[in-house]
This record gives C-alpha cells, structure tokens and sequence, in this order.
C-alpha cells in the first residue's frame, strides 16, 4: 500500500471518529420518563392507602397492570444500544397507570362514602326490626327452621355491626344484607302466619261477650285466658278483677286437634275438678272439661275427612295448674301460673266455674298498634 493511500485511510477513520464523537457528543440521549412512572407510582400508593384494591378492584387491576407494563417495557429498552432506546410507550404506560389509579381512588372513596351513609341507618333499622321481633314474637312457636334464620340474621347483624365499627366496609354490607334477607323474610312469615290465625277473631269474640254476659248475669267468677297476650283474667259480674301472666303448650298457636300436639285448646270450658296437695305434681290444679262437645265432633271431623292419622287420639287432661313462672311456653297443652297466683285463683273458682280459652282478646289491627 503506497503512503498516499494510507495517508487517505488514515484521514477518513480519523473524520468517521471526528464525526461520530460529534454526533454521540450533541445528539440528545434518550431519556426515560421518570418523572411520570413517580406520578404513576404515588397514585398507586394513594389508592391503595384508600383500599382501591377492595372497593374499586377493577380500575386498581387496571393501574397496576399498567404501571407493571412500564417497567417490563423500560427494562427491556434498558437493555438496548442507549441510542437506540425508546421509552414513548414507557410514558404511555406510566399515564395509563396514573390515570386508572386515581379513577381507582376517586370510585374507592365515593364507594366508602356511600357506605358510610348507607350503612349506618340499615343497621339501626334493621335493629328496631329485630326489637319488633322480640317484642312481638318471643314466644311465638316459630317452625325450626325460622328459629334458626333468625339466631343467623342476630348473629350477622352483629357482625355487620363490628365490621362497621372496624370501616371494613364491605364486610359489613355483605353480613348485613344476609341479616336483612333473613330477618326480613322471617318477619313476612311471621306476619302472614299471625293474620291467618286471627281469622278465628269473630268467633273467639263471641266467646268472650258471652261468657263475660254470663258473669254479669248470676254474679259469679268466670276465666278468660288470651293466648297471645299470655293473660289470665278473672271476671266477676261482668267486670274484669284480676289478670295474671300464664304459659302455655309449646305450640300454642291454633286448636288442639290431637293429644300430643302440644297445643293449647281454644274454646268455652269449665271447671270439672279442682286438685290439691297429692292430688297434682303441679301445687294445685284445675281440671277441664277438654275435650267438650265441639272438639270432640271436630276430631271425629278430621279423622273421616283424613286430615288425621287414624291412630291420632283427642287427648285429655287439659288443666290450669301452677308451677309456672318459667317464662317460656312449656307444657303439653295445659295453662301454667305461678304459684302465688294459682292460690289467688284457685280460691276465686269452684267445680262449674266457665273457662274461656281464645287466642286474643283484640282483633289483629289492635295487636299490631301495639
């Protein structure tokens, strides 16, 4: 190779170097878009600090994936010539995430405000409900399984309750609408099962205005027992004298249709027997004329029709009796009082005394004011 040409080699190498480290020198690096993935990261970090992940999964989902893919694109662009780096789609990125974080924070604390709002007097509503319950119905003889939705409904009202007190949200709007669906639909029941029986109201009124007519004429003693009020009253010449609180069958709601049914009989009796001392485990008794005429063509009623087993029995033995005070409805079917109280009526009555035995003494409209 002559000189010359290796002179000319030498001076274009030279100006390739010249002008390369030109352009390396004033051509601008590119530059990630730092400040954006930091706007991107902080609006993360507000919406989590205002628990978007839980009350706007969705948009959070969003931002995170979109933040995630800033950095998967970054690192690959990292890994490029630096000349040859990108990071447009790096900031796109970085302002989808930013943008779907603070959507996130924003629909977060419209939903937690909200349920703020919402919550709290569900809650005290759905507590006067349970209160009307309990007042309304605490001896009412629920079927098991309405006992046991509402213990549930209790029991998640209370958990609703606890997680509104902790701002778990959420949680409590889940246990409280669960409360409310059992509650509710245990309150329709009961409800519906209470008007139906009151259909007997017109017939069980007669019952009352005769029997207190019967007292106002011969001047003696007469019993009225209201069943859903569980009272005792006492009547003497047609005026009411003395009312005490009683216990009945467990399943006190409707007639008596068979022995064992555990059900309080309705209707006009009297007094056949009075028992003391050895002569009842029950401190003194007063034995009735159950069945009378009416149950006994009713039962005989029910078994031609085959609305009862042919087996089923009437039952007997149907009483008014002490060792009550127990607070619930316990016996087989018989009227419970305290003791104190079954000496104060004991004396009131004689053998032939009338017993009228009703589900209430006030029509439906009357019971529910109360």
């Amino acid at each position: 190779m002559g000189k010359k040409l290796r002179n000319t080699i030498i001076i274009s190498i030279s100006s390739l170097i010249v002008l390369t480290a030109g352009f390396l020198i004033f051509y601008p690096v590119p530059a990630p878009p730092v400040i954006k993935l930091q706007t991107a990261r902080d609006s993360l970090s507000v919406a989590e600090k205002n628990h978007a992940d839980k009350y706007s999964p969705y948009l959070f989902r969003q931002a995170k994936a979109g933040y995630d893919s800033a950095m998967a694109v970054w690192k690959r662009e990292n890994e490029r010539f630096i000349y040859f780096r990108n990071f447009n789609q790096v900031e796109e990125y970085a302002r989808i995430a930013a943008g779907m974080a603070d959507a996130a924070t924003d629909s977060s604390l419209r939903l937690t405000e909200y349920l703020k709002e919402n919550l709290a007097p569900r809650i005290d509503s759905l507590n006067s409900l349970l209160k009307k319950i309990n007042d309304r119905y605490a001896n009412y003889p629920y079927p098991p399984e309405i006992h046991e939705r509402i213990s549930r409904g209790k029991m998640l009202l209370k958990d609703a309750e606890t997680a509104f007190n902790g701002n778990l949200l959420l949680q409590a709007e889940s246990s409280l609408s669960e409360s409310e669906n059992l509650l509710l639909s245990s309150w329709d029941f009961a409800d519906l099962n209470l008007r139906e029986y009151f259909t007997a109201y017109p017939t069980w009124k007669k019952w009352i205005d005769r029997t207190v007519a019967a007292s106002r004429t011969n001047g003696e003693f007469s019993i009225i027992i209201d069943k859903f009020s569980r009272k005792l009253l006492v009547y003497n010449k047609g005026k009411k004298i003395n009312e005490f609180p009683a216990e009945l069958g467990k399943n006190w709601v409707g007639n008596k249709r068979v022995k064992g049914d555990k059900a309080t009989p309705e209707g006009m009796y009297k007094i056949i027997r009075k028992l003391d001392g050895g002569n009842t485990k029950y401190h003194r008794a007063l034995l009735l004329n159950y069945p009378n005429d009416e149950d006994a063509a009713r039962f005989r009623r029910d078994l031609s029709n085959g609305n009862l087993p042919p087996s089923s029995k009437i039952g007997g033995m149907i009483e008014i009796h002490g060792n009550g005070g127990k607070g619930v409805d316990w016996t087989e079917g018989c009227v419970a009082l305290r003791d104190s109280d079954m000496n104060i009526v004991y004396r009131y009555v004689k053998v032939g005394t009338p017993v009228t035995i009703v589900g209430s003494m006030q029509d439906i409209d009357k019971v529910l004011e109360e």
